[in-house]
This record gives structure tokens, sequence and C-alpha cells, in this order.
């Protein structure tokens, strides 16, 4: 008997314990692969539609942050619908708790997925072209040939024809020499210069929301100076979520003039303000500089942007109490009708030399009604039938008693109070329609006149510090994109193996070779084929095809 021992079948084996898969394990596997998912490439571009089309809304549907009158109108006229719109955060969508869900996830996935990837690439790049294959009539483009040359001579040719590509020589068994050859890398770094912008624009955003602000101010062009001291001196004001208001950059404008353009049937050509501005060192001299700002060119000064935004009338009214006493106010109205300018608005007043405060409220009075730059009346209704200022012509209510503006809280200046009205402590005490010049005299001896008109223009302020950066990461998208597109990624191989020549006194002598060529493209673009072809001629005299 053999002193080996024979391992049968039927011996008894150890058992080996059984995976088992735990809790653990199982949260560990589905946290696994769900970040595989979140970091592809295809859950990035999925996540970027989606950020796309949850933009639309803010394009389509009017912003709370932009025109709060314009959202509350939309909702109103829409009913439930709009209520609902306006629950679901699509009447502030950049904000909204889905967008920023989108946004987040975006981000996250392009870390994941470009970190991975850079790694590669800079590995592929250290790295030499890969191996010679060891067959390459396999591949998608070959040839072979003998050739009368030495092989040394042979490599010396491929490598000045391959000049520009990255090569790298090596030395097989069985004394045969090879040239691996790779061209195109610029593809994947456009590639992921493309998705670096992406993710640089997206980053840039995010900060640009915590660090920008953005003002709305409407400004009599007469003269009427702003300056961005403070939150104070805006109308409506957007701050970012790292801005309080107190550190703007300072600077003033003073608009002198506004000159609107309109065809004869009352189109808008051009809307254009005569502006003097200082900011800087010209804050301390006292020194205007003169600007002209137009729609699409704003001022840009500070590091700010000052746009203007739109236009309209302020009528001048001038109320004459019994005692002789006298306010005049000039005071913006709204356009409602952007094709006549017709306009809405309310002038409000409180009485003169009234120390007690409740004979004072009693005794306010507002003129609210509509303005025409151009009158036509259609018996006694005024409407306006062109947007300059031609003809111009009010329609106007006189109320007295009661505003509210003493009750504390906030209160438009382009309207009274309805509820004063709906109370009784608000009443409409005289209806005329009035020209300049003319006036109306009401039951205690007090005349109210329409003076005048003048122009007011609506600007807006906007910083954002990311600026600059956004534009470099657009245009870095964009090249990025042009080079993956563009540039074709493909491989060249050279194999010379040399041949012995035996010469007539019995030695040999290696003056021949087997050159074989082989080319393989990365990508599914043509034109490989003839660049091959190309090569091929120029170190072996022949075609593939020959």
């Amino acid at each position: 008997m053999s002193d080996r021992q024979t391992v049968t079948d039927d011996a008894p084996q150890e058992a080996r314990p059984a995976y088992r898969q735990t809790p653990t394990r199982r949260a560990l596997a589905f946290l696994r692969n769900t970040w595989r998912k979140l970091t592809s490439m295809r859950t990035a571009l999925v996540l970027l539609f989606l950020l796309a089309l949850a933009a639309l809304p803010g394009a389509l549907l009017p912003q709370w942050d932009l025109n709060a009158q314009q959202t509350e109108e939309y909702i109103a006229e829409n009913g439930w619908w709009g209520r609902l719109l306006d629950r679901l955060q699509f009447f502030d969508v950049y904000s909204s708790v889905w967008f920023s869900a989108i946004y987040l996830l975006l981000m996250v996935s392009l870390v994941g997925c470009l970190v991975p990837r850079t790694g590669d690439y800079i590995r592929a790049m250290r790295s030499g072209p890969v191996l010679t294959p060891k067959n390459l009539a396999r591949l998608p483009h070959h040839t072979r040939a003998e050739v009368d040359d030495d092989p040394d001579a042979v490599i010396a040719s491929v490598r000045r024809r391959l000049r520009g590509w990255r090569v790298t020589e090596r030395t097989e068994a069985g004394g045969a020499r090879t040239i691996s050859a790779e061209r195109g890398y610029l593809r994947e770094t456009g590639n992921l210069v493309f998705h670096f912008g992406i993710l640089g624009i997206i980053v840039a955003f995010a900060i640009g929301a915590m660090y920008s602000y953005e003002g709305q101010v409407i400004v009599h062009a007469d003269g009427q100076e702003f300056c961005n001291s403070g939150i104070f001196a805006y109308d409506s004001f957007n701050p970012g979520l790292q801005v309080d208001g107190t550190e703007l950059n300072p600077f003033c404008v003073r608009v002198d003039d506004f000159e609107p353009t309109y065809t004869d049937a009352g189109q808008p050509v051009n809307y254009a303000a005569d502006i003097r501005y200082q900011s800087g060192e010209d804050l301390a001299s006292g020194t205007w500089r003169d600007y002209r700002l137009e729609v699409n060119a704003p001022l840009r000064t500070a590091g700010d942007r000052v746009y203007l935004l739109g236009h309209g009338y302020a009528p001048t009214f001038t109320v004459t109490w019994p005692n002789g006493e006298s306010r005049t106010q000039t005071i913006q109205w709204r356009p409602t009708d952007l094709n006549t300018m017709l306009s809405q608005g309310a002038t409000k007043f409180d009485p003169p030399g009234v120390t007690d405060s409740r004979t004072r409220r009693e005794n306010q009075l507002a003129v609210t009604g509509l303005f025409a730059p151009t009158a036509a009346f259609h018996g006694n209704i005024l409407t306006s039938s062109f947007p300059d200022l031609t003809e111009p012509a009010v329609a106007v209510d006189i109320m007295r008693g009661e505003l509210g503006i003493d009750a504390g809280r906030s209160q438009s200046i382009f309207e009274i109070d309805q509820s004063m009205v709906d109370s009784g402590r608000l009443e409409r005490v005289a209806r005329e329609n009035l020209e300049i010049g003319e006036s109306i005299t009401l039951d205690d001896g007090t005349q109210i006149s329409f003076d005048g008109v003048r122009r007011w223009v609506s600007l807006q302020v906007s910083h954002d510090p990311t600026q600059g950066w956004m534009l470099g990461f657009a245009i870095a998208m964009f090249v990025g994109l042009g080079a993956s597109l563009s540039v074709k990624r493909r491989r060249f191989w050279a194999r010379v193996t040399p041949l012995a020549d035996s010469t007539g006194g019995g030695t040999s002598d290696v003056r021949r070779a087997v050159v074989e060529l082989g080319g393989l493209a990365r990508t599914d673009q043509a034109g490989y084929g003839e660049e091959f072809t190309a090569i091929s001629r120029d170190l072996l005299g022949r075609t593939p095809q020959d």
C-alpha cells in the first residue's frame, strides 16, 4: 500500500460558511448601487435635462421676486389653478425645494462622475500607448509588406511619419521591433473640459445666489438722483443669502432726461435716458460723468450694472386749502396699458396746520384715477391713443377722509386702501376730467389743480461677483464641446521583423524586413481609413489594397 492517501469523492469535506445577507450588508449594497447610478454620466445628463425642464416655469410664469403685482394678478385670474401653482412654488422657481433638489443632485452627480474620470485620464496620459497586438491582421485597418531596407531605417521613417503622435518603441521576443502610436487625446480632454465647465457654471450660480443682489427703483427724469447707499434707497430689493445691504458698492446716478422713440403706429423703437453718474474717486471730488443709458446698453460701474427697465409718467397736482396754504406733489403713476401708456395711480395729501391727529386723518385727500399722455375721449370716458406725451389729460376721483397711511402697515403708492372705502371712512367727493391748467373746487372751497406731468424711468441695479467666472466657464464648456466633437481618437501600430539575406560568401546580412501596419479608430467618426491609407503609402510605397 502506498504511503500516499487518495482522497475520494466520498471523503468528508469541511463545510464552507454560507454568505449571509445581513441587513447591514443589504443597506451597504443599496447605498453602493445608488451611488454608482447617481454618479454615472447617464444620470448626470438626465438631471441636466430635468434642470432645464424645471427652469421653464421661471421663464413662462411671473415670479414673486421679479414682479409681485403681476404674480398676484395671474393667481387671481386663474383661481384654484393659480393657487395650486403658488403652493407648488411655481412662482418662486429658483428657490423652490424641487429645483434646489435637482440642482444639488446634479452637482453631486457631476463631481462623483468627473473625479474618477479625471484620475483615469491622468493615468492614461502618464502611461504610454498600449502594446502592439500579436495579430495585427484582425484590426479594421491592416497591411503587410516586405521591404528592401534596414529595420533601423524603417523604424526611423515610421517615427518621422508619426511626428505629433504619442509614440512608444518596444522590442519583442525574436528580434521584432514595434512602434505603438496614439493620437487624439484632446477628445477626452475636451470632454472633461466641457463637463467641468458645466460644473463650474452650477457652482458659480450657487455662489452668485449667495453674494449677489438686485434692486429696482423709480427715478424722475428731471435731475433726480439715486445713490446705491443702502436698501432704503430702493423701491424693491432682492438680496443674496449673505447680503444684508450694509456694504453695497457706492455710486450715484442722476437722470436728466428720458427720450422714447415711437413709430407712427405707436410701437416703441428705442428708449434712452441721459444720465450722469459718479463712483470711486468721483464721489469724493464731486465729478459727474455723462452716459446714455439704453435698454440693451447698461451702465457698468463700481462692480454693478444699471439697467433701464421701463418708463412712465408722474402727474403734478397742487392742492390749495381754503386758508390759502397749498401743497404740490409729483408722484409716479403705474402704466396699465403699455401700448398706449394709459396709467393709473393715487397722489395723497395731508391737510396742513392740523395738530389734532383725528381731525387730520379725517380730512386727508387722495387724487386717484387715470392719466393719458395723448388723451382721447369717448363721451366722458378717457383713454389714450398714443404712448408719447402730446395731449396729456387725467380723469380723477377726489377722495376725502382717512387714507389709512397712519395705520402702521405698508401701503402702495399707486392706489388707495380699498378697506377704507368699504368701511365708509374714505369717500369720493368729486370726479372730473382735467387737462393741464384746469382745476376742481370742492364743497369746502379746497381747490385741486392739474399742473403738468414729468417722466420717470425704472432702473435696476444688479450685482453678481461671479459674472466673469460664469462667462469663463461657458467659454470653456463650448471650447471643450468643440474639441470633443471634432477631434478623432485613433491608434496606429507598426511591427518590423528583420529578414536575413544570405550573400555569396556564405555570410548573412540583415538588409530586408517585413513591415506590418495596423490601425484602429477609437471613435465612430469616418475618415481614419483615408489617414491610414496615406500613412501606409508613405511608409511602404503602396496602398493597403495593392
